[in-house]
């Protein structure tokens, strides 16, 4: 949402500052000061819209750093009468990572999601019902672990970027084992092309996923649907991982290996695209030594997915030569 009203409780001393702070921000639509606290403490209220909002709420954290009652609260604002003239929504650096921290938490609804997903994923590919594989898109969440690995690289978050990643493996793993039970029981293969197309791999495949990582990040930061997003990420991550153990469960190796190599693409395409868009959104840690040091995992990270991308760019056509 473009509208967002800041509700800051803080001691009443630094009041002028905080009037300071509003008043030196374009984004900063009203300002006024609430009820008492106790402890010499009062709210105040800042209602905003895009533009420099994450200025104002470094300033604010800057300038409330020494109090430990302190606090800045978020809040979505649907509208304000009269009129105010808004450009695009993009969700604070705070917004976004309580979004990530939720997405990259591997729990037993995650698990859930995936098996159910995975199950309806493949229901649709061996049926060849191109409508049952989006329906398994809306409920997959894998989603969260992948961008939420790309904004801790770009934040420098180990312990994001570690739990993302466990997360991301975890819901991938399982949907692999599903399929290959599946796969082992299963008393033929399937003649469906939904199924076939996926153990196969051209430079389409790693348009599609490079352009569901660049919509996933800008719908995130938009403040826009996840659910939207999720289908296309799915689309890029889920149909490959179920068809890579399907063929794996029925021993047809060939094919499995087709489908790994589109896995793979998929994950390195979706989380080097979804890196690059928070770069260029201008996603960074607030203060100055963090940013330095997150600097050596943002360009490791395009680096090693850039390089990784190359290299099975060159296998995907020795592959086809084959």
């Amino acid at each position: 949402m473009p509208l967002k009203m800041l509700q800051v409780a803080a001691p009443v001393s630094v009041e002028a500052n905080i009037r300071k702070i509003a008043s030196g921000h374009e984004c900063v639509i009203s300002y006024h000061k609430g009820v008492l606290l106790d402890d010499d403490h009062a709210l105040f209220f800042l209602l905003t819209k895009s533009g420099d909002r994450q200025q104002v709420i470094d300033a604010l954290q800057q300038l409330l750093g020494t109090s430990s009652r302190a606090r800045i609260t978020i809040l979505p604002v649907e509208t304000t009468l009269p009129h105010v003239e808004m450009g695009g929504s993009t969700d604070t650096r705070e917004e976004l990572y309580y979004k990530m921290g939720q997405g990259a938490r591997l729990d037993l609804n995650y698990l859930i999601l995936t098996f159910l997903s995975t199950i309806v994923a493949l229901i649709g590919l061996m049926q060849n019902n191109v409508a049952v594989v989006i329906g398994a898109m809306v409920i997959a969440p894998l989603l969260g672990p992948n961008l939420a690995f790309a904004f801790g690289t770009s934040l420098g978050d180990k312990e994001m970027m570690t739990q993302a990643f466990m997360t991301a493996i975890g819901g991938i793993s399982l949907a692999v084992f599903v399929s290959a039970v599946i796969g082992f029981s299963w008393h033929e293969l399937p003649d469906s092309h939904e199924l076939m197309s996926r153990t196969e791999v051209d430079l389409s495949g790693i348009a599609l996923a490079a352009a569901s990582g660049v919509a996933g990040v800008l719908s995130l930061t938009s403040g826009l649907s996840m659910t939207l997003v999720g289908v296309m990420v799915a689309v890029a991550l889920l149909p490959p991982a179920a068809t890579f153990g399907f063929m794996l469960g029925r021993g047809e190796y060939l094919l499995a290996y087709g489908a790994l190599l589109l896995l793979v693409v998929n994950v390195v395409c979706v989380n080097l695209s979804g890196l690059l868009v928070f770069l260029a959104k201008g996603i960074k840690p607030r203060l100055w030594f963090e940013r330095r040091m997150a600097t050596p995992y943002v360009l490791g990270g395009i680096a090693v997915w850039a390089v990784l991308l190359i290299m099975l760019i060159f296998v995907i056509d020795l592959r086809s030569l084959s």
